[in-house]
């Protein structure tokens, strides 16, 4: 978990917060469409894994900025 706050420090010293949530966001938002891909255009029976998907790309949408945020109080 160290290391994990040690990386955000340094990319909250270097300035490229912004361009890290971006790049979170840009990831989260293909694996929503990915997830609804799936669930939309296949005969898939088992709903598991595009759920699984759209979950993490919406975590993937939101987490990052708290992250950030909340790394930058602390």
């Amino acid at each position: 978990m160290d290391e994990a706050l040690e990386v955000v420090d340094v990319v909250a010293d270097a300035g490229l917060e912004g361009a890290v949530v971006w790049l979170f966001r840009l990831l989260g938002l293909l694996l929503v469409a990915a997830g609804l891909g799936v669930w939309l255009l296949t005969d898939a029976g088992v709903l598991l894994l595009p759920a699984l998907l759209i979950v993490a790309g919406a975590v993937l949408l939101v987490v990052p900025q708290i992250l950030l945020a909340v790394a930058e109080l602390a």
